[in-house]
């Protein structure tokens, strides 16, 4: 049986957030992936498969910032290999941009899931802030070693985290913002996240408003 903290009469279960920072300057991608793969920072490491860090260049003019891995990227342990991924490649060649030049990466790096019984479908569940702000570390070491010229933030769970819990993706896509995010001073272009195109009840409209928001990231990296 789990052991539980008494306070003042009552039981509780133990708090299983670290909100620390991670004591450790990493010089290499490889690094950070190597270190995030044991984090416990938040429970969601112990019913996804792995970590999943970004993929890209080192040196990247651009970053492409999700939310968390889902059931296809869990497996494998890539980020944005599933349909949302193909999609938002498509996206990213309409509007000019290269996406082998990118580096792709989540705010979340283990996937959050709910689970009728074993062998079932997992579904995707929304990371809470207390959850993407535990896994800010693994973001913020990520975007010191590339330091991009430009983050395309994919949906609001992405936007919060880099801008804080009154970002609202309606409010701000397609426009390009001027943030100190964790030290360094960025640009960012918000838009929407692709798998909410492939839930739209007009797809193809859905699908013209991010490859616009991509084409503002590609006027800016031209």
């Amino acid at each position: 049986m789990p052991s539980r903290h008494i306070h003042h009469g009552r039981t509780s279960e133990p708090d299983l957030f670290r909100q620390e920072p991670v004591e450790r300057h990493f010089s290499s991608l490889k690094q950070v992936r190597e270190a995030a793969e044991t984090c416990e920072r938040c429970p969601l490491y112990r019913n996804a498969t792995q970590a999943v860090l970004g993929e890209g260049p080192k040196r990247a003019r651009l970053v492409l910032l999700g939310e968390q891995p889902g059931d296809q990227e869990d497996r494998q342990g890539k980020p944005f290999v599933g349909p949302a991924g193909k999609l938002l490649d498509r996206a990213l060649a309409e509007a000019g941009i290269d996406p082998g030049e990118a580096y792709v990466t989540n705010a979340v790096k283990h996937f959050k899931f709910t689970q009728a019984e074993p062998r079932k479908r997992r579904i995707h569940k929304a990371p809470s802030l207390r959850e993407t702000t535990a896994c800010g570390p693994w973001l913020a070491a990520e975007l010191a070693v590339v330091e991009p010229e430009l983050i395309v933030v994919l949906g609001a769970t992405a936007g919060k985290a880099l801008l804080g819990s009154s970002f609202r993706v309606t409010q701000t896509r397609g426009t390009v913002l001027e943030r100190e995010i964790h030290g360094r001073p960025e640009r960012l272009v918000p838009t929407v996240h692709p798998s909410s195109v492939l839930r739209a009840e007009d797809r193809e409209g859905a699908y013209r408003g991010l490859v616009a928001d991509l084409e503002v990231a590609a006027r800016i990296l031209s």
